[in-house]
This record gives C-alpha cells, sequence and structure tokens, in this order.
C-alpha cells in the first residue's frame, strides 16, 4: 500500500488564518493515524503578493501548536527545495512537455486585449470558443510564434482544454464531483515575465515529485480539482494521482458567508494563530497566542469545526484526535466558528493542567505588576479561582484581592451588603478573630458559624459585610479559604480599616 504522504501548503502572503490552521492539522491528523509524513511547503508562485515575515510566522504558527512537519520547510527532506521559487528549472521541463504534446499553447494577448475582450462579453473566457479569435499559437504559425518569443515579447503558456467530455473528481468527503469541460477556461500554466508557474501547474508538478497521496484542502479549492486531474492524465501521471478530500469552510458566527478578519475584528476574537503586524500597513491584528488561548484549545477546538467523532467526547489531547480522526467523519457543509465555544475549550484545557503549572504561567503577570509571591501560597490562590476564568490572564481579576488590601468598596455592594448594624457586627467578629491562635479555614469557619448562630444573627448579612470588608466587593472563593491565606494580621486590618471607611461614608 502506497504511504500515505500529506502536505500543507501555504502561500507566504499574510498571517495565516484560522481557516488554514485548521486544513493544516486535519492533515497531520490524518497522516499520523496513517502512520505517515506531513510536508510543509511554500506556494510563493505569485511574487506580486509575496510578504516579508510571512514564511516566518507560519512556520512559527505551526510550532506553537504543536503540527509537527516531517518534511519541508523547516524540516528538510529528499525533495528540496520546498520553496516553489526555488524550483523554476523542474516546472519548465512540464511546461514544454505539454507544449510539445499539443496538450498547452503559447498566447500572446495583452492585458489591454483580454480587457478589450472583457468589456465586450461580461462572460468572456479563454477557451475553446474564443481561442481561435486571440493571439496565440493556435492561431499564428509556428515560424511567427518562434519570431516573438525570440525577440523577447512576454507570453503565458495556457493549458488547452477540449470542451466534449466531463471531469470527475473523486472526493473523499463529496464524493464523485462531475464538472463538463466546457465550463472551465485555459488557464495560464506558466508566466515568462518571471519564469514561474502558476499555482496550478506548479501544484500538480509538486504533489506528484513529493509522492503525496492524499490532498486535503479546503473548500475554496475545489473548482481548481477538474483542471488537476486533467493536468494529471496530460502529465501520463493518472495513475499516480493523489487522492482529494476538500474540507467545508469556516463560516460567520453570525450571518451567511465565510469566516473573514473583519469578522473578528467586529465581534472581537482573534482570525489568526498568532499576533500579526503587516509590514505594508503597520495594522496590528491580534492572535489566538497573545490572548491567552493555550495551543491544545485552539487545537481541540479547531479540530470540531468540521469533523465529529461520532461520540460525546468534547474534550481531547492531540494523541486522542490522531487516534480518533477519520475522513469519512467530516462534515460536508461548513461549520459555524462559534469563538465563545472556543473559549470554553480554553477554560476547561485549564482545569486539566496542575496547580504549580498555572501559578508559574500567573506569576509571570505578577512580576510585571511588581508582585513578588510565595510559590506555594500561589498554587493555593490559583487552586481557589481557576475555576471562575477561561484565561490565566484573567486570574488577576478573580485574586488581586490576595495580593493588595482594597483601597475602594464597590458602591452597589455597599448599598446593598452594608447595613446599619454591619460596623457592630464586624466590630464583634473582629474581637472574636482576634483571639484566634488557629487561623486554619475550617477552623475560623466552625467558630465564626456558632458566634453568628449564638448572637441571632442573619449569616447572610454577616457574610456579605465580612466579604465587602476582606475583598472589596461581593466576589471571589470560600471566605475562611481567603483570611487562611491572607493571614490574621490582614484580615483583621482589612476589617478596621471597612469599618472606618464605611462609617464615614455614611456620616
Amino acid at each position: 500500500m502506497k504511504k500515505v504522504r500529506v502536505r500543507f501548503a501555504p502561500s507566504p502572503t499574510g498571517a495565516l488564518h484560522i481557516g488554514g490552521v485548521r486544513t493544516a492539522l486535519y492533515n497531520y491528523l490524518f497522516a499520523k493515524k496513517h502512520g505517515g509524513d506531513m510536508l510543509l511547503r511554500i506556494e510563493d508562485t505569485d511574487s506580486t503578493r509575496f510578504v516579508p515575515g510571512a514564511e516566518d510566522y507560519i512556520v512559527e504558527a505551526l510550532q506553537w501548536l504543536g503540527i509537527e512537519v516531517d518534511e519541508g520547510i523547516g524540516g528538510g527532506g529528499s525533495c528540496e527545495p520546498y520553496r516553489q521559487s526555488e524550483r523554476k528549472e523542474i516546472y519548465r521541463k512540464y511546461v514544454d512537455q505539454l507544449l510539445e504534446a499539443g496538450l498547452a499553447y503559447y498566447a500572446f494577448d495583452t492585458a489591454e486585449d483580454l480587457n478589450r475582450k472583457r468589456a465586450e462579453s461580461p462572460n468572456f473566457q479563454y477557451d475553446a470558443q474564443s481561442r481561435m479569435s486571440m493571439t496565440n499559437s493556435l492561431t499564428l504559425s509556428p515560424e511567427e510564434t518562434q519570431t516573438r518569443i525570440r525577440e523577447g515579447q512576454q507570453y503565458v503558456v495556457r493549458i488547452k482544454i477540449e470542451p466534449n467530455e466531463e471531469i470527475v473528481v473523486n472526493d473523499l468527503i463529496r464524493g464523485a464531483v462531475a464538472i463538463h469541460a466546457s465550463v472551465l477556461d485555459d488557464k495560464v500554466l506558466y508566466k515568462s515575465s518571471d519564469g514561474l508557474p502558476t499555482y496550478h501547474l506548479a501544484n500538480v508538478v509538486d504533489d506528484y515529485l513529493m509522492r503525496i497521496s492524499h490532498v486535503i484542502r479546503g473548500e475554496e479549492w475545489l473548482p481548481s480539482a477538474p483542471l488537476h486531474v486533467l493536468l494529471y492524465r496530460y502529465l501520463g501521471w493518472e495513475k499516480e494521482m493523489p487522492a482529494f478530500a476538500h474540507l467545508p469552510l469556516l463560516l460567520k458566527p453570525d450571518g451567511n458567508g465565510k469566516l473573514s478578519k473583519r469578522d473578528g475584528d467586529r465581534l472581537g476574537f482573534p482570525v489568526f494563530p498568532l499576533a500579526w503586524k503587516d509590514p505594508k500597513t503597520g495594522e496590528k491584528s491580534s492572535g489566538y497566542r497573545e490572548a491567552g488561548y493555550f495551543p491544545e484549545a485552539v487545537v481541540n477546538f479547531l479540530a470540531l469545526l468540521g469533523w465529529n467523532p461520532g461520540t460525546e467526547q468534547e474534550i481531547f489531547s492531540m494523541q486522542e484526535l490522531i487516534d480518533a480522526f477519520s475522513l469519512d467523519r467530516v462534515s460536508k457543509s461548513g461549520a459555524k466558528f462559534d469563538y465563545e465555544k472556543g473559549k470554553w475549550f480554553n477554560h476547561k484545557h485549564l482545569m486539566m493542567k496542575s496547580d504549580d503549572e498555572i501559578a508559574d504561567l500567573f506569576q509571570h503577570i505578577l512580576v510585571e505588576k511588581d508582585i513578588v509571591e510565595d510559590s506555594e501560597r500561589l498554587k493555593r490562590i490559583v487552586a481557589l479561582t481557576k475555576e471562575r476564568v477561561n484565561f490565566v490572564n484573567e486570574l488577576w481579576g478573580q485574586s488581586h484581592f490576595f495580593f493588595e488590601t482594597p483601597e475602594t468598596y464597590d458602591a452597589k455592594a455597599v448599598q446593598k451588603r452594608w447595613k446599619e448594624n454591619s460596623p457592630q457586627q464586624m466590630t464583634e467578629l473582629m474581637q472574636l478573630l482576634e483571639g484566634m491562635e488557629d487561623f486554619s479555614a475550617a477552623h475560623t469557619e466552625n467558630l465564626v458559624m456558632q458566634w453568628i448562630a449564638s448572637q441571632g444573627y442573619a449569616i447572610g448579612a454577616v457574610m456579605n459585610a465580612f466579604r465587602l470588608a476582606v475583598v472589596g466587593e461581593s466576589k471571589g472563593p470560600h471566605m475562611f479559604d481567603i483570611i487562611e491565606i491572607i493571614g490574621k494580621e490582614e484580615t483583621l486590618s482589612r476589617l478596621q480599616r471597612a469599618i472606618d471607611f464605611l462609617s464615614e461614608e455614611e456620616d
């Protein structure tokens, strides 16, 4: 059986879109499931769209996500080079083969010629019907064709498509897709202006020479598939043609259509794996890494956008995804991009991490705030608060009161929680706590609850005022866990401050 070899072949035209990340992920999962290889190839034949830094960005993004490349850019391999711009001589051989076989032809039409034709006929396409009225080697004599080439006149090479047949693309996701050749145009395969092939020829030649067994790519490439099938046939490689699988689109969270960067900007979520600054415009775009997502959470989230495991399981490690993945469970229809569910996945993966690991990540945030915290104490704080957050950078908002005394008190909480008798109750509570030698959560809770009951106080009234005094607002984990961590002295100090401050407010 032919070894599974897949490739991810992005163009270095900017940041890698999250839809491209999912394509890379599905290629990777499929290859690993079948003991195969994944190649990273850079399709940079369109020199006008090249963006500096884009290739490095792609490599870094895949590395961050844990999508490991076996061969290609960043991995080496026997099929070097893996940048199409460095493979000019390889492609030229196959351009000549098609020309000699009469399966392609030279075309000398200028941009002005083509624009004039499009103006005359809005539905104009360069095909079997129109090509005989154009300037190409089918309408010129061989001598005139060679003279134009010899004199340096720019030309393109177009594939010659005969209109009287049906081309069938056997797709592993969509089944047999039949396209009549009459709707196809004679696509450009090669441009003399830069000596480079177009995507169509370069893609087919590279897939063949790199022994690609499966082409797994986005739905937007499906219209190109019939042309690629023809090229495999024209070049005599039909028996070596890879299996095709065209993935469904990622759709807008609201409305219809393909997910775009504009949707992310409008709704406040990233559409790129890493932050990106456009070198031409200076425009900055957010990334999942910088937004605080774990790479394994992004992978888990993306894997389930267009594929389902056939079970109720939602949380997967990379290895579990590899074990479960199959193309026959990939949907034909597009998947709505539920960015809120992405946050949920990050929360779930955060909860799976140890308190040690989360504390280490949180420590970096504290250092930026000039806070030095004992690691054991920080682990206890993390254990109490991590359930309440989706991201590590949200821990500060849920735990700042462990590190700093409240300077203000939430106005709504004061109005609702601080009653006329709260100063007296808090004074009594201070006296009780002051006499305790054992300040553990269990011990303080037991004695405080006994005191509340003995005085006939309402538990809610006392505990709400207590929380407001210590935390500054009506939030946070179990009160007795909080005071155990901040200690008796700090607890008493905060109670006294709240009594003084809020009593003055009342006056």
